[in-house]
């Protein structure tokens, strides 16, 4: 058995109270690793064009600035 399906079988057989640890825990270590590649890739240089692009468009009043509830909704400030 692979260490992912030991994993999970393990997981299935939790208690809800331990669950909701695990997945507060897991959230959290998600969220640091997903800030430690976007770091990495900012210093790499990975996100330079995409930077670029984003200034262009906001000099050239392509984009607009608003809260993500008023975006997803069609709304803009």
């Amino acid at each position: 058995m692979s260490k992912l399906k030991e994993i999970e079988e393990s997981i299935s057989k939790l208690p809800q109270d331990d669950i909701a640890v695990l997945r507060e825990w897991f959230d959290e270590f998600d969220a640091k690793k997903w800030d430690e590649q976007f770091e990495n890739d900012a210093k790499s240089g990975k996100l330079d064009a995409l930077a670029r692009e984003a200034v262009e468009d906001y000099r050239a009043k392509k984009s607009r600035v608003g809260c993500a509830h008023q975006i997803i909704k069609g709304r803009y400030v």
